[in-house]
């Protein structure tokens, strides 16, 4: 094989919460595949990234979420180079974007609003019927435990909407709560590689909220509609390297409520490194014409 040049941008530690080793882990077992594979691949910290006057490298492979950083992959995409995941699919992975486009697109998600920080949202709540929810910040990745809220009622969820507000989050997506077997998921756009589990039930967790709907009770779904829904969202999304959580509910109705780029892998990480340096490849050896 024809030797592909990489820059690998690593994930600074504050887009890390709770999970700096685990995403340190799967970006340096990735690298070792690409290695292993005959690529030449030069690393880059965020700093180190936003600071370099030229990328000569063909491909960037990122897992950055800085706004500079994001900015700069989106660069460097508009002037030629492959970016995985592409600058613009991490931008599509923040919370309002990613409500716009997978609820633009039929993609199950559920009942939700968006709506500024410094409004009152409460005859909103009524109206939609929303009584426990979810509050997310909606303009960026989470980075704090308080980025991500569990509400009961709607007076509740108007202190944290002003608490968001005097923090500087102007803009929050409302989620209605879904009762049901909370799923976590990996996977990769356009490969087989899919990867499942009950992250409540494995002790897996970045800020507690798992416990919400606690123990998974085992309800049936349809493990390839959940992979195809999923495979949906990457492509709608712009992202190849790709996690997230869904909800199943008694009926076995899947619907996903969370999805990022580029996760920790954290339960498959031997097992997803090799199929994400595949991945890169296969994108690679196309855009390069290999």
């Amino acid at each position: 094989m024809a030797e592909i040049t990489i820059a690998g941008v690593m994930r600074a530690g504050a887009y890390s919460p709770n999970h700096i080793g685990n995403d340190t882990a799967i970006f340096n077992g990735t690298v070792d595949q690409l290695r292993k594979r005959g690529c030449a691949v030069n690393i880059y910290s965020e700093d180190q990234f936003n600071a370099a006057e030229h990328i000569e490298e063909p491909v960037v492979v990122a897992m950055c979420r800085e706004r500079q950083s994001i900015a700069h992959l989106q660069q460097l995409e508009d002037a030629g180079k492959l970016v995985i995941n592409s600058g613009y699919g991490i931008e599509n992975c923040t919370r309002e974007r990613m409500t716009r486009i997978l609820m633009g697109n039929d993609i199950p998600y559920p009942d939700s609003l968006i709506v500024n920080t410094n409004e009152n949202v409460k005859p909103m709540l009524e109206k939609a019927g929303f009584k426990s929810c979810w509050i997310k910040r909606g303009d960026f990745h989470a980075m704090h435990k308080e980025d991500v809220s569990y509400v009961r009622h709607a007076e509740e969820a108007q202190e944290v909407l002003q608490e968001y507000f005097y923090r500087g989050i102007t803009r929050a997506v409302i989620n209605v709560h879904l009762v049901g077997d909370l799923i976590k998921f990996y996977g990769l756009r356009g490969s087989d590689f899919f990867y499942w589990f009950y992250p409540f039930d494995e002790g897996h967790s970045k800020y507690g909220w798992e416990v919400v709907n606690g123990k998974a009770q085992g309800l049936q779904f349809d493990e390839a509609h959940l992979k195809a829904i999923c495979q949906r969202a990457a492509e709608e999304l712009n992202v190849v390297v790709y996690g997230g959580d869904c909800i199943v509910d008694a009926d076995g109705t899947v619907r996903i409520i969370d999805f990022n780029d580029w996760p920790s892998f954290a339960p498959c990480r031997d097992m997803a490194a090799p199929h994400i340096a595949k991945a890169i490849i296969r994108e690679a050896k196309a855009f390069l014409h290999l």
